[in-house]
């Protein structure tokens, strides 16, 4: 029996071979798009102010930059999203980036969980293949007694993979005696696979909001097309797409808890993979829309190092309550209520990658990046290539030394000093005006009286 790494590695090759290309994000024609954003996002050096909680109270007092979101794929003010506007927000304290994502939108919630019906009934008609230790390959038809069980959760022979097109990515053929164990491969998989095109279509994910944050790594890493690397799936290496790495934060808050803590944990972490198996804040890296994969995961190779190195929570502004939720509290407020969706997150300036998957801050410099949202407008899940963006180009991340915030801070601070005295003398100037007219106008009304010699 092969170890699951190995059988992850193996069907990511396979599962290419099987079905090729992945189709959702094609464009329909030439892509194509003036950007007339000069948004630039301040990160000032800001240590102790805010608390991750995806409450933006302590947000009040930084500046951020307000976008339009237009369709990814058709970037056209005509079909922008009609909730409202995104304002992203940015800071750091010298070891932590911290950033605010803040979407108008009405509350809309469903709690994710695999939807074991759809799935059974999209793998009944396809095969799974797989590799023995003898390099042979094998196909057998679906074990028939892959079913729910009520939590959410698949018991059965195999797991079986697939997207939201029914298509299959692979089969594991290794039964893993833990069930949240065999939950966090399959969605590994899933992400290996074919990133966030299918994951959350069986978590039913795709019923509430979903956010992401993408940045350049690579040189020539685009905006468009997640990278840029024209290789295929079967194709796209580190070594063919060497340059055109972008790094992805995406959170899918269909199975987060308002208010509390998602993304790197313990357990994922050390498997060696950018997963979440709590809250699907996950650690993702592309070179385009067909090759994304969880960090420390490859077509070539699976790199036990690797980890999810963000964490964020979500909020929205209709909870009447601040005290916390647990996931009883499910839906947490009425939907359609208007408001703004809030999700807060934070990652290390500099992280323990080596394998080119993560973007590094640098104090003192510009990154670039941009942000994306999902949304299940008029209640219609929202599928993989149905975002909406802060425009069709990169935005500058503006990270400031903290030696210049502090020095803009004494010069303010100088300017208010001098500003005061300034008003000090001004006023007691004024006074003794005052004073030295009255004086005058009062001599006046004396009368003269000439001194008269009696003599």
């Amino acid at each position: 029996m092969l170890h699951p790494r190995q059988l992850v590695l193996t069907l990511l090759v396979l599962g290419s071979a099987l079905v090729g290309p992945v189709k959702p994000h094609e464009e329909s024609g030439k892509w194509s798009c003036e950007s007339e954003s000069e948004g630039r996002v301040p990160a000032q050096y800001r240590p102790g102010v805010v608390t991750l909680d995806g409450h933006a109270d302590d947000w009040k007092d930084v500046n951020g930059f307000e976008f339009s979101l237009l369709p990814a794929l058709d970037p056209d003010a005509e079909n922008a999203y009609t909730g409202g506007t995104m304002t992203v927000k940015a800071l750091h304290d010298g070891k932590d980036m911290y950033f605010m994502v803040q979407v108008k939108g009405d509350y809309v919630y469903s709690k994710g969980g695999w939807d074991s019906g759809a799935v059974s009934e999209r793998i009944s008609r396809w095969k799974c293949q797989y590799l023995t230790k003898g390099e042979q390959t094998h196909s057998h038809e679906k074990h028939s007694g892959w079913h729910g069980n009520g939590d959410g959760e698949f018991s059965g022979r195999s797991f079986h993979v697939i997207t939201a097109r029914g298509q299959l990515y692979g089969c594991l053929g290794y039964i893993c005696k833990s069930k949240r164990k065999k939950r966090a491969w399959i969605i590994a998989l899933i992400y290996a696979s074919c990133g966030a095109c299918g994951a959350e279509d069986l978590m039913n994910g795709n019923k509430c909001p979903s956010v992401a944050l993408m940045f350049q790594v690579g040189d020539n890493a685009s905006y468009h097309n997640m990278g840029g690397c024209k290789a295929s799936p079967g194709t796209c290496t580190s070594k063919s797409c060497h340059g055109y790495e972008v790094d992805i934060m995406h959170f899918s808050i269909g199975n987060a808890v308002p208010g509390r803590l998602y993304g790197g944990n313990t357990l994922d972490n050390a498997e060696g993979y950018g997963g979440d198996r709590y809250g699907h804040l996950v650690d993702v890296y592309a070179w385009n829309p067909h090759c994304r994969y969880l960090d420390g995961m490859s077509p070539s190779g699976n790199d036990s190092s690797a980890q999810n190195d963000w964490k964020g929570a979500w909020w929205h502004d209709s909870f009447t309550t601040h005290s916390g939720f647990v996931e009883g509290d499910s839906p947490y407020a009425t939907s359609g209520q208007k408001g703004t969706y809030y999700f807060e997150f934070s990652r290390p300036l500099r992280t323990m990658d080596r394998l080119q998957q993560d973007v590094q801050f640098s104090i003192g410099q510009s990154s670039k990046f941009s942000a994306a949202f999902w949304y299940p407008v008029d209640g219609n899940p929202w599928h993989g290539s149905g975002h909406f963006t802060v425009g069709c180009d990169w935005v500058l991340l503006d990270i400031s030394s903290g030696s210049s915030a502090l020095l803009k801070t004494a010069s303010e601070n100088s300017w208010d000093a001098a500003s005061a005295f300034a008003l000090l003398v001004s006023v007691v100037s004024l006074c003794l005006s005052v004073f030295v007219i009255y004086r005058a106008i009062k001599s006046k009304d004396n009368n003269f009286s000439p001194i008269i010699n009696s003599l």
